[in-house]
């Protein structure tokens, strides 16, 4: 096989074909969408492909044909009508103060100004670029392509900080406004994002957006379809399963479980986060990638701050507008995780219009339970994921003492959090503080672990699934095991998997508010051979 170039670390569309790097040929959804709309806005998590798509339209708009030679949208666009293009990348206004805006405003117009010219009247960076658009539609006879990539980057880090946000917002509501005012002079405007503000905001500037973020026609216009995957790439798994000794089948099955699993609306395809694969392509190994460039403090902050029950990301159930909505006016972390790439769509309830949201895939839950410890443990992911790994192993292999022992050791090495021991106490007083650590640590090793398992007459605590046995916990504070055992039986929690093939084995767990950790245990296995 002819060795495959991937587009790992380039963002550029001309760059990514120059190289003749691997592409998913997007084309066709971009000519309907260049067709179908005038102004356009489409959220999507980060490193999900919103750059890459900026760019190919920035080449198509720019005319640049050469570059899309044997794609699709080649057979369909006949004109090649080259207009101009104002292109900015608000990625590179991050972590800036007031006056560092201004500053990268500036650098930004001028480079367009010694094209174009410049209105010596013209001060603040709306009416710079009022006048750029308006210059180059008269200089060319061509209505003006806008395409503002991440347009929420310079908000994103001060939404904690209301002060700054309102002031950085003012400024960039003022750069925005000129695209609403100027319609005669603007043939096609993109905008992509992370987050959705208000219409009180950013949007009441340019609130004749039409935002594509949910419209099923263009749910795969970013990232990669299980059907590219097994067709556009499918040399690629070939050379990954020979890397790694599987077969192709294997390491197709072990790309989605870990890649794969986004929906952005009701009726979409599955969907790969392209960073990801692109990296597990070229260097042949599943790895954690997606959080190894980057984790939003701002979003484990939130989540703490509105007290978001861990335990139920797989199965929150909620309307579009709870999800899809503005993140500064939030009650709770569901739209921060839901537009950051943590929740997607898993399913949609036609009768209520509701739906069901999970975690997309295995290295985005690993990522975000790692994330997550230290808030319940104050230890590092490396001590909680090593003792995970021997828990599970000695549960596994029937040790159940060893692995209890084990769990002992674990919670009695937790430390008081900084803020003094109260915050802790109260924290362990309550069994979901127990549960929701037990369920962290092994959601870090996706294990298949579930709390507050519904039976016929009440909710197990916890329900642990390996291969071969099905682990049910009951916790207890300041209580005998015994009693916990007791109600396994008697609230009948072991009765829902009496049909599985596997061994049953019921755990009575008691912890100690005053040793802060595990008393004792009792255990039964029901062995079905």
């Amino acid at each position: 096989m002819a060795e495959r170039i991937y587009p790992v670390g380039i963002q550029t569309f001309s760059d990514i074909i120059n190289r003749g790097c691997v592409y998913v040929d997007k084309t066709d959804l971009i000519y309907k969408l260049t067709k179908k709309y005038k102004y356009v806005f489409l959220s999507r998590p980060r490193r999900f492909g919103k750059s890459l798509l900026s760019t190919t339209l920035h080449s198509y708009f720019a005319g640049e044909k050469d570059l899309f030679k044997g794609l699709a949208i080649e057979g369909l666009e006949k004109d090649w009508t080259e207009y101009p293009v104002l292109h900015f990348d608000m990625s590179t206004f991050k972590n800036c103060n007031l006056k560092d805006l201004q500053s990268k405003f500036n650098y930004k117009l001028s480079e367009y100004e010694s094209i174009w010219g410049k209105n010596p009247e013209s001060e603040t960076p709306g009416d710079r670029f009022k006048n750029l658009i308006i210059s180059a539609k008269e200089q060319t006879g061509k209505p003006v392509i806008i395409i503002i990539d991440e347009y929420d980057a310079p908000l994103l880090d001060v939404l904690h900080n209301e002060d700054r946000l309102a002031e950085i917002r003012t400024v960039i509501q003022e750069f925005y406004a000129p695209i609403k005012a100027n319609d005669e002079y603007i043939r096609f405007t993109f905008i992509t994002g992370i987050t959705k503000f208000s219409q009180l905001s950013i949007f009441s500037a340019i609130n004749n957006l039409s935002n594509i973020s949910m419209d099923p026609e263009f749910a795969a216009i970013c990232g990669i379809t299980k059907e590219e995957l097994t067709t556009t790439l499918s040399q690629d798994i070939e050379l990954m399963a020979e890397h790694n000794g599987v077969s192709k089948e294997e390491m197709a099955r072990m790309l989605q479980e870990n890649y794969d699993g986004y929906h952005f609306t009701r009726n979409s395809p599955d969907i790969f986060n392209p960073f990801s694969l692109m990296r597990a392509l070229a260097s042949g190994e599943i790895e954690d990638y997606w959080f190894a460039s980057g984790t939003s403090t701002y979003l484990i902050n939130q989540m703490q701050k509105f007290k978001t029950n861990v335990t139920e990301l797989d199965n929150v159930f909620a309307f579009s507008s709870s999800f899809d909505r503005p993140t500064e006016k939030m009650t709770d972390a569901l739209p921060l995780l839901y537009q950051g790439g943590y929740l997607t769509i898993k399913d949609y309830d036609p009768l209520t219009k509701g739906y069901f949201l999970g975690i997309p895939n295995k290295e985005v839950r690993a990522g975000l339970m790692e994330n997550l410890l230290p808030l319940y443990t104050n230890l590092s992911d490396g001590t909680s994921l090593g003792f995970a790994a021997r828990f599970y192993q000695a549960l596994v292999y029937g040790n159940i003492d060893k692995a209890m022992t084990l769990m002992k050791s674990y919670f009695a090495s937790i430390p008081y959090p900084e803020g003094g021991k109260d915050v802790l106490a109260d924290m362990q007083k309550n069994e979901y503080y127990y549960e929701t650590v037990f369920y962290i640590m092994l959601s870090m090793m996706n294990i298949a672990v579930l709390t507050q398992v519904k039976s016929c007459r009440g909710r197990a605590d916890a329900v642990m699934f390996s291969p071969h046995t099905i682990f049910v916990f009951e916790i207890k504070i300041n209580k005998p095991a015994k009693e916990a055992l007791a109600q396994i039986d008697e609230k009948g929690y072991m009765v829902p998997f009496e049909a599985d093939e596997r061994k049953l084995v019921k755990i009575g767990i008691s912890f100690s508010t005053e040793t802060r950790t595990i008393e004792d245990w009792e255990y039964r296995i029901l062995d079905k051979t």
